[in-house]
């Protein structure tokens, strides 16, 4: 069974970082491409960025290109979301996505 844990979402102020992890297991993690999707209040879902299996190839959305980085730990069945300069516009539930599952999420609030 393939199940994705999200964690490391909480508030924070404009301008501050946060670390996202997203826990796998009931696949083989190093075989498949990753990828972190937000949906806002009242919005629909949002890609933000994919890593492909060994992590040399990473994708990002121009709304977030050059604040977020996403990285894998292939020996840990873990990817991660360093999101740094955060804004209020990034305030949403963020899900880590393969192949059509989603974990439960984790809310990101970006507010003073």
């Amino acid at each position: 069974e393939v199940q994705l844990v999200e964690s490391g979402g909480g508030l924070v102020q404009p301008g501050g970082s946060l670390r996202l992890s997203c826990a796998a297991s009931g696949f083989t993690f190093d075989d498949y491409a990753l990828n972190w999707v937000r949906q806002a209040p009242g919005k629909g879902p949002e890609w933000v960025s994919a890593i492909n299996w060994n992590g040399r190839s990473t994708y990002y959305a121009d709304s977030v290109n050059g604040r977020f980085t996403i990285s894998r730990d292939n020996a840990k069945n873990t990817m991660y979301l360093q999101m740094n300069s955060l804004k209020p516009e990034d305030t949403a539930v963020y899900y880590c996505t393969i192949q059509g599952y989603w974990g439960q999420g984790t809310q990101v609030t970006v507010a003073s």
